[in-house]
């Protein structure tokens, strides 16, 4: 059995849409197991279903979004996320998903969960839709774990998403690109062409060179590696963009005339496709990779399908075996670079 460590309290839904999902997910899945941390009223709340596989764990503390990160990791110890991710350091469980505080799950995954052997700083990666049915991922690392990098940092973050793309999303050969503000090599500040030159000579790894963030979602490469810092503007820009472009869509067709009512009428159904092929709450949670466990962060917005869809998408990372592979890639690397300083 696949066991998943779930933050009930977590989200601007729960534990409401965080109970829905995991109840769909019971009932999709017949091989996981779900632990759910929350309050002892929450988990009292919870319909008498899949008892043999659903296992609550009350909890007397919760994380906030106006938590500080770091402080309340170390001082809430019974909070339902920082409770969780123990059950996975421990062994009790094999991922952790949470909803809840980003900087408090990044600090949780770090200190609770910890770091791989030769990974010097995790980094947190979504999968994001793309325009293009035949490469329909792209993997956006880092995305906010690390405001700052050094171009060794994104040479380990092409790695460890190449390795995720490979065994999770079934990509043999991950294209993989640098963010920059030009196509040629020569492009951008020093941490970009250093990053480049490393890519470039990397063993291994697929890297097609450059890219501009206009081409992200034209399905041209599977990986997009940059900054933390840069990547978060990157994603938070992607989902303003589109919500945008659907609320004009819809606003200009609603207040025109009749001709722009009935166009709309009989485009309904292929803007209808669009809105679900760019439905991030489809693809799963972020993915803190470079911890020895799964740590996914569900958006705090989140639904009760996104929640659903981010246990599929635990049951999927740990049936792939991805955090085994990665942790032995890592280590025998950082035992050959050993090798070769003596």
């Amino acid at each position: 059995m696949i066991k998943i460590a779930v933050d009930a309290m977590g989200g601007d839904n729960a534990p409401q849409a965080v109970i829905e999902g995991v109840i769909r997910a019971l009932d999709a899945y017949k091989d996981i197991e779900i632990q759910l941390y929350g309050d002892q009223e929450t988990l009292n709340s919870m319909p008498n279903v899949f008892e043999d596989r659903l296992e609550k764990i009350a909890t007397t503390e919760v994380i906030t979004g106006e938590d500080e990160p770091v402080k309340a990791v170390r001082r809430k110890k019974d909070a339902s996320m920082v409770v969780a991710a123990k059950a996975v350091k421990e062994g009790r469980a094999d991922v952790i998903l949470s909803a809840g505080n980003t900087g408090a799950l990044l600090t949780t995954g770090l200190l609770v969960v910890g770091r791989i052997k030769g990974i010097d700083r995790p980094g947190l990666m979504p999968v994001i839709p793309t325009i293009n049915e035949k490469s329909p991922h792209l993997i956006l690392m880092d995305a906010g774990a690390n405001a700052e990098s050094k171009a060794e940092h994104l040479l380990q973050y092409a790695y460890l998403a190449s390795h995720y793309a490979k065994n999770v999303l079934k990509i043999n050969e991950p294209r993989v690109s640098l963010v920059n503000n030009g196509t040629e090599a020569g492009k951008g500040d020093e941490l970009r062409k250093q990053a480049y030159e490393l890519l470039s000579k990397a063993p291994d790894l697929n890297f097609v060179g450059n890219i501009e963030a206009k081409e992200l979602l034209s399905g041209h490469v599977d990986i997009a590696v940059t900054d933390g810092f840069t990547g978060n503007a990157i994603l938070k820009t992607l989902e303003g963009s589109l919500k945008s472009v659907f609320k004009l869509l819809k606003r200009t067709l609603s207040e025109g005339g009749i001709t722009n009512k009935m166009g709309g009428l009989l485009i309904k159904p292929a803007l209808k496709k669009m809105a679900e092929n760019f439905d991030d709450s489809k693809k799963g949670g972020a993915v803190l990779l470079g911890v020895k466990k799964p740590v996914i962060k569900a958006h705090g917005s989140a639904n009760d399908e996104a929640i659903y869809n981010a246990i599929r998408q635990a049951r999927e990372i740990v049936l792939s075996r991805f955090s085994e592979e990665i942790a032995e890639f890592f280590e025998n690397s950082a035992e050959n670079d050993r090798q070769m300083r003596k």
